[in-house]
């Protein structure tokens, strides 16, 4: 997989995509994450990339004309899957949404800042909004790095067990039970003693009665009447 993120803040990414698992991916080359600053595509000599929005308004706009210029230098060169652009009124980042994208090939995901981007953008490159939440941040930076975990992390032989992803809360519409390790008597604090049993049928369904019972009380839009 190739990731291409359009931003005027690349340095935000080292931390998330220079540690634990996306290192790991990208040492592996299971996956290829690629930093574009934009203020290298604008001809203003103070590398501005944002104006004043017509019709007035507190808040700056990001420019049409270095978005494009950046967007269709990386589209004259390779097919994409989509062009992303991560925004508060996209549509909500979930683990569908995540296995989805967990099995594309080339990615561009567009960080906006301020007030946002030119709708001009969004109307005529743009092919997928995404949001991880109804809240504002100060910009696309984190939002892109949240996505871009969520699917890394699911792509085959990232995960050093194939399978734990695939035990992950939401992955079967509910959440995951409650885990436990050594030691098992802690302050009088007992693991529960099905746990071991040694008997994986007792504690699968064990597993799934406090998974049920953990999305009714946390999640229950999760769960679908059939469920119940």
């Amino acid at each position: 997989m190739r990731i291409d993120i359009i931003t005027i803040f690349p340095e935000m990414f080292e931390g998330p995509f220079s540690e634990s698992i996306i290192k790991r991916a990208q040492q592996k080359q299971l996956v290829e994450i690629n930093l574009y600053q934009l203020r290298d595509f604008t001809n203003d000599k103070h590398k501005k990339v944002d104006d004043y929005a017509f019709s007035g308004g507190a808040g700056m706009v990001m420019m049409i004309e270095p978005i494009v210029k950046c967007i269709e230098s990386l589209t004259s060169e390779r097919i994409y899957d989509d062009i992303i652009y991560m925004c508060p009124d996209g549509e909500l980042l979930d683990q569908k949404m995540a296995n989805t994208y967990s099995l594309k090939h080339n990615l561009i995901i567009l960080c906006g800042h301020y007030k946002g981007i030119d709708e001009r953008i969004r109307e005529h490159f743009i092919t997928k909004e995404i949001s991880i939440g109804n809240y504002v941040l100060s910009g696309g930076e984190l939002a892109a790095a949240v996505f871009a975990d969520s699917i890394i992390r699911l792509i085959p032989r990232v995960l050093g067990d194939e399978t734990s992803a695939l035990s992950d809360s939401f992955q079967n519409n509910m959440v995951s039970p409650p885990v436990y390790t050594r030691p098992r008597d802690f302050r009088g604090w007992q693991v529960p003693d099905i746990l071991l049993s040694g008997n994986e049928k007792l504690i699968e369904d064990w597993k799934y009665e406090q998974s049920l019972k953990r999305t009714l009380e946390r999640k229950p839009e999760l769960l679908d009447d059939k469920d119940i």
